[in-house]
């Protein structure tokens, strides 16, 4: 498997991928836990480089251990909210499984948004930019201590850690500290990615017009100021798919695409991909349908333009085209986020069609 710390197409203006960086595939795993081992093995066959979770129904960690026990994936969070949890039970966790994994994974990060952190997990939700900023700090140093003994002496304005004795230091890990890469959608947390992390995960709710507008340009100004190099950060572009082979599994990928769509569409954090688009009056309109409880009406306001332009919808070789058209030149890591139950013969499928369109590309 190779580097996730590998690879990385400038920041600058869009140009054509050099034939030896081929983007790695991956796709969410969400199978329940007792089906991980046949589901990472059946992803692995498939095609697929990696398996990432999502902090949704079940445990965003458990599933990567069995991912990387029954097959060669390369795994991470996509993501792991950083904000209800210590950065010390985070650095913790992420030392444990680059250890296992034997150096197959990567601690995504996230900060999501304020009723679920508050509402939802009862946690403190101050500024998010300032305090996802030291959860990378000071992970980082708590890993320092534990890799060569510097003195855990970590002091910010949300966390502390001045204490490491003996005892509490794991095992040495060969592969170094795992790497970390931070969700990002609006300007500042794509400014501190840029400046903290070693890889940005965009959001699938994003375009490539966001993506060239407001997030390749603020992921460089962050690594500027932080006098970091393009190749500090990995690009790990995430978008929605909505493939199928016929009218039957069209009516399921486009109706699982607009709801998906919906859902991200309603929320307010989200509405600067709508803004880049001119479709902002969007955000309010899906918003005030959910607080009437009107879920089943929202797929409805999606239109065809917002469902063509967001996500991408086709046979698996139109969507394999498209994707690699609209990212194929600046992503390192292509993430899939499938929201219907898609077989998985047409997910090897879209892999396929990928890679075909990425080879194509190539010799071209």
């Amino acid at each position: 498997m190779a580097d996730p710390g590998h690879r990385r197409s400038g920041l600058g203006p869009a140009h054509p991928r050099p034939p030896e960086r081929d983007m790695q595939i991956d796709i969410g795993l969400t199978t329940a836990l007792r089906l991980v081992p046949d589901r990472a093995r059946e992803l692995r066959e498939a095609g697929f480089d990696g398996v990432f979770t999502a902090e949704a129904a079940q445990d965003v960690f458990a599933p990567l251990v069995l991912a990387a026990e029954h097959s060669d994936l390369f795994c991470y969070t996509n993501i792991a909210l950083a904000l209800p949890r210590s950065p010390m039970l985070l650095a913790s966790t992420g030392w444990d499984l680059q250890r296992y994994t034997e150096g197959r994974m990567a601690l995504g990060l996230g900060s999501q948004i304020r009723p679920h952190i508050t509402k939802r997990y009862s946690a403190l939700w101050d500024r998010p930019v300032a305090q996802m900023r030291e959860v990378v700090e000071s992970i980082r140093a708590i890993h320092a201590c534990w890799s060569d003994g510097t003195p855990l002496d970590y002091r910010g304005e949300f966390y502390t850690f001045t204490l490491m004795t003996p005892m509490f230091v794991p095992e040495a890990n060969p592969w170094g500290a795992p790497p970390i890469w931070l969700a990002a959608l609006g300007p500042m947390m794509t400014r501190l990615a840029g400046a903290v992390a070693d890889g940005i995960l965009v959001h699938p709710f994003s375009t490539r017009r966001f993506l060239d507008q407001v997030t390749r340009p603020n992921l460089a100004e962050g690594i500027r100021r932080a006098g970091r190099s393009d190749d500090d950060v990995n690009l790990v572009v995430n978008a929605i798919v909505c493939a199928y082979r016929d009218d039957a599994e069209r009516e399921q990928a486009i109706r699982g695409a607009r709801f998906n769509l919906a859902f991200y569409g309603s929320t307010p954090a989200y509405r600067v991909t709508l803004e880049a688009h001119g479709w902002e009056d969007l955000q309010p309109q899906l918003n005030q349908l959910t607080k009437e409880g009107r879920w089943d009406d929202m797929p409805s306001v999606i239109t065809d333009e917002v469902l063509h332009t967001i996500a991408v919808v086709g046979s698996p070789a139109e969507v394999g085209d498209q994707l690699v058209d609209r990212y194929g030149d600046v992503a390192d890591r292509l993430g899939l986020s499938v929201p219907y139950a898609a077989p998985t013969d047409l997910l090897a499928e879209v892999v396929e069609g990928i890679r075909r369109a990425s080879e194509g590309g190539q010799d071209g």
